[in-house]
């Protein structure tokens, strides 16, 4: 790597961590501070590409992130996940999670199907709804050979309804007649992102929090074997058409590993303070910021408006059927 390319690298790696500080600031403006960090950061690097275009000298750097970082992200990410409470205390709601991911995908890809829609992005945002949004989506789109800028308008798509559905869980809350727990479990089975099931899951209290994300922590444990059944699909696939095989996702390995040291070593073995996991947690949000970032300016508006709204109305009205199925589910 020569010195110019060096610097390009790190400019670019550089540029996402400035837009994903941006999102960080906007996030705290009312209204945005409903969607996150993460969306809107996202938001920024899709107007600045519309705007200014994509900064094609800072490529190296902004691929990095995309691509590297993005991996990096995910294996920390399975810090977040306990696979003892998961396995202990939420054996019953694993199996409502395994329905609620197999629901959002077979009927995703088949209006999709019906409908001709894009079917890169249906199949991402089928996974990013039925599993754990934008860390699904990221993990699945390399398995499935998916395009970068239809990975970021999958993102983007499940950012934005799945912040609309959160706060319309939280206006009806004072009217459902659910307990807090049943009402926990509901935004938990339902809503797209931990970040979505936390803030519709608030209003419910300890309990009712604590239900919201047990359950969706299941979903999240059920990413790893829903990536291998894709990365055998996909495998057969090339087969069939003579194309190269799906290289293994070791990030997925890592990520593995994390929720093992997170739940088996941190805390039982080796004592860890509350401070450097707030940080590490802090930091793996930055990490997928910066790589969604990459992501958000690979797109085009006009490659939205051609190729993701169908896939946009599908995933809607399969997350208002979805919503509807788990409420009398609990």
């Amino acid at each position: 790597m020569n010195e110019s390319t060096k610097t390009a690298w790190l400019t670019g790696v550089l540029f996402t961590f400035l837009i994903a500080g941006l999102g960080y600031l906007l996030a705290m403006v009312p209204g945005f501070d409903r969607a996150g960090q993460l969306a809107a950061a996202i938001l920024i690097a899709v107007f600045y590409r519309q705007i200014f275009g994509y900064p094609d000298k800072l490529r190296p750097g902004i691929t990095f992130s995309t691509k590297r970082l993005l991996r990096a992200a995910i294996v920390l990410y399975g810090l977040k996940l306990n696979i003892e409470i998961v396995l202990q205390d939420g054996f019953g709601l694993l199996i409502r999670d395994a329905a609620v991911i197999i629901f959002a995908i077979v009927v995703t890809v088949w209006l999709a199907k019906v409908f001709k829609a894009d079917k890169a992005i249906s199949m991402l945002v089928a996974v990013g709804t039925g599993v754990c949004g934008a860390a699904a989506i990221a993990a699945v789109a390399p398995i499935l050979k998916v395009k970068e800028k239809d990975t970021a308008m999958s993102v983007g798509i499940i950012a934005l309804l799945g912040t609309v559905f959160a706060i319309i869980y939280t206006l009806l809350r004072p009217v459902l007649p659910l307990t807090d727990i049943e009402y926990g479990m509901w935004a938990g089975l339902s809503l797209h992102e931990v970040a979505h099931v936390a803030l519709a899951g608030e209003p419910a209290g300890e309990d009712g929090l604590a239900m919201a994300l047990l359950a969706k922590l299941g979903r999240v444990f059920l990413l790893i074997p829903l990536c291998f059944i894709l990365m055998y699909w996909m495998n057969r696939k090339s087969v069939e058409s003579a194309e190269a095989k799906v290289s293994f996702p070791w990030f997925l390995i890592g990520f593995l590993l994390m929720s093992i040291v997170g739940t088996y070593v941190i805390g039982p073995v080796i004592p860890v303070s509350d401070e450097v996991l707030e940080f590490v947690s802090g930091l793996t949000t930055w990490l997928l910021t910066a790589a969604m970032v990459g992501l958000g300016l690979n797109v085009s508006l006009q490659d939205i408006r051609s190729q993701a709204m169908r896939p946009f109305l599908i995933i809607l009205c399969v997350s208002v059927v979805l919503s509807v199925w788990t409420f009398f589910v609990v």
